[in-house]
């Protein structure tokens, strides 16, 4: 079965083979007429050089011609012994280089030299500079993103939280983690955007739908309490409401605040330490999972997040092109003017790398054997006769060369002593 298929550059390569054994039949062919035509004349003179010489030529390239033939084939078809090397040894051949790669190659040290030596970090960064580097990296990002993206299925997404995210977070004690993460939101004041947002959004709805508070409140109003005086209650209610909520937004000490933060840090404390809380927590927890609606609400989730996603990326001039620009230009930047940056990210790369190659340096190695093994003789003799045939022409030549030099040395020789 054959597993190689032949390119426009194999094509280019026989070719160019083709013209090298014409050139070195040519020199044979040649050699042979000269010898031919000059066997009769005087050798004493200037012929008999001439004649040796090209005598020697075909020997030479005889010789080297059989060599070159024997690696491949049987020179003239024939069975002679040590000869079309290439068929009869090709999985020798296969696992000499295999080992020839592993151990001048894909070791440790010559890859980390290697990759110090190429300055990766900052040539890097002197890449991402070009904006056209950036948007080709955002392009190929959504290209890949996009495609992950519209491959998983919203049956998959369901199943994979059903069958297994949901009952493992429902085994997995759940209140340290919450409790830890929480203590660290309020430590950091991350939370302080999200307050935010609620205060501004709530200070908006008051002021779009007063008559909706009116409303609310007045319901609760007594019976007996005359109208008017309802009225300038829930007015001066409202108005109390909407100062408040604006004192608290604007005023990070707002006691409101203080109060909000020492809750939810007595929360995260209880969640990590109370075993009552932590008892609450997980029942909260399991009733939640359980509820036969959350895989189908998650997978509501999931598909607006993958739309909005998908939106963006195909948006040039959204938020995340705009701050996936940013992004690399900040990287780039770093790259070229520290040189801290360039130490931890070539630092990251060479221990990937070593990784890499002590972890499966033998496996990727083993591909040469294994693909050689997998080709067919005949055609892998055929093959890398395309790949060196041309270049061991040359012996040929040389050899046709070297011989007439021979031939003539040997000659001149012979003439001196006799």
């Amino acid at each position: 079965m054959s597993f190689l298929i032949e390119t426009p550059a194999d094509q280019a390569r026989r070719a160019g083979l083709r013209r090298m054994r014409v050139v070195a039949t040519s020199l044979l062919a040649l050699a042979a007429v000269i010898y031919v035509v000059t066997l009769r004349l005087d050798h004493d003179g200037v012929w008999g050089y001439v004649n040796t010489a090209s005598e020697a030529a075909m020997v030479g390239a005889l010789a080297d011609w059989f060599a070159v033939t024997a690696l491949f084939k049987h020179p003239l078809g024939l069975p002679i012994p040590h000869t079309a090397l290439v068929k009869r040894r090709k999985d020798e051949l296969g696992r000499s280089l295999q080992e020839f790669v592993s151990e001048n190659f894909l070791t440790e040290e010559i890859v980390r030299e290697r990759l110090a030596s190429a300055q990766v970090a900052l040539r890097l960064g002197r890449w991402l500079e070009h904006p056209a580097s950036r948007e080709r990296v955002l392009t190929e990002a959504v290209r890949a993103g996009r495609a992950g993206l519209q491959r998983m299925k919203d049956e998959d997404v369901e199943d994979f939280l059903s069958s297994l995210l949901l009952p493992r977070l429902a085994k997995e004690p759940i209140s340290p983690i919450a409790g830890s993460l929480l203590d660290s939101v309020v430590e950091e004041g991350a939370h302080s955007g999200l307050v935010d947002l609620g205060i501004d959004h709530l200070v908006a709805w008051l002021r779009d739908n007063p008559e909706v508070f009116a409303d609310v409140v007045g319901e609760k109003a007594p019976w007996w309490s005359p109208p008017w005086l309802d009225e300038r209650l829930i007015g001066w209610g409202y108005k109390q409401a909407v100062t408040w909520l604006e004192e608290m937004r604007s005023d990070e000490g707002h006691p409101a605040r203080v109060a909000l933060d020492d809750l939810l840090k007595r929360l995260a404390h209880d969640l990590q330490h109370d075993d009552e809380v932590q008892a609450s927590a997980e029942r909260l927890k399991e009733r939640l999972l359980a509820h036969p609606q959350v895989p189908k609400t998650a997978v509501g989730i999931w598909q607006s997040f993958r739309t909005a996603l998908i939106g963006a990326m195909d948006d040039r001039e959204s938020y995340f092109w705009q701050r996936g620009d940013e992004l690399l230009t900040h990287i780039g930047e770093h790259l070229v003017e520290e040189q801290s940056w360039r130490d931890r990210l070539e630092l990251h790369l060479g221990e990937a790398v070593a990784f890499v190659v002590n972890t499966y340096g033998d496996e990727l190695a083993e591909v040469i054997s294994v693909t050689v093994e997998r080709w067919d003789a005949e055609e892998a003799s055929q093959r890398i006769e395309l790949f060196v045939g041309r270049d061991l022409q040359f012996i040929r030549i040389n050899g046709t060369i070297v011989g007439a030099l021979a031939g003539l040395v040997i000659h001149a020789v012979s003439v001196l002593v006799t």
